[in-house]
């Protein structure tokens, strides 16, 4: 009895002070490395080397982060293998980790043909592009202000096809297009427009994924 009293205790401690951490080295891509840190929270840290001085952090939502932690428990806290084995081209080096105070618990993989690692995996790449997406908008506000709208098309396209996460941290620099008149005027519309988006996204159409 004792026994299952403490093995109980340990399993409900997955998850509660955890953090799910995600890294990936591919030599050639854009990042060639790329590292992500999600805290229950929702807190999030996103860097692109090993000794970045400068890492971006930025928040997620509840239901960005929910949906995060619960693929993580399907999978276990990745207490099980999730590499497929399958004679697939290289896509990477990829660990998933769960790190608490109590628990650690890791897998690497090429690929997997689970579907809850393909998706939480999905969740983090889209954690990935969305900090791309930003990294360029704050480039092309300071240095290159002809090459705004075309970014700003990129975030919105990206936005449509459901690529973006933790919208809020564009708000800062789609603002600054908007207010400040040495932008081109269709860059400044486009980026009030984006802005209105994300502040007032439109309610989810019932029966649709998410």
């Amino acid at each position: 009895m004792r026994m299952f009293i403490l093995l109980s205790l340990c399993v409900a401690g997955w998850g509660q002070d955890g953090k799910l951490i995600f890294q990936k080295s591919f030599p050639g891509s854009t990042p060639p490395w790329v590292k992500i840190v999600v805290e229950r929270s929702g807190q999030a840290v996103y860097t692109e080397a090993p000794d970045d001085a400068q890492p971006l952090t930025f928040k997620l939502n509840d239901a960005e982060t929910a949906a995060m932690y619960a693929l993580a428990e399907k999978l276990d806290w990745f207490s099980r293998p999730l590499e497929s084995g399958l004679p697939v081209a290289k896509m990477g080096d990829k660990t998933l980790r769960y790190e608490s105070p109590a628990n650690t618990q890791e897998q690497k993989f090429n690929y997997s043909s689970d579907v809850d690692a393909q998706q939480l995996t999905d969740w983090f790449e889209r954690i990935s592009e969305s900090e791309r997406y930003l990294l360029e908008l704050e480039r092309s506000a300071r240095f290159d202000k002809l090459g705004v709208n075309r970014v700003i098309l990129q975030i919105q396209a990206a936005y449509e096809k459901k690529r973006l996460v933790a919208v809020d941290q564009y708000l800062k620099w789609l603002d600054r297009v908007t207010k400040n008149e040495s932008y081109l005027n269709m860059a400044r519309e486009r980026a009030a427009r984006l802005a209105e988006m994300f502040r007032n996204p439109a309610p989810p159409v019932e029966g649709s994924k998410q």
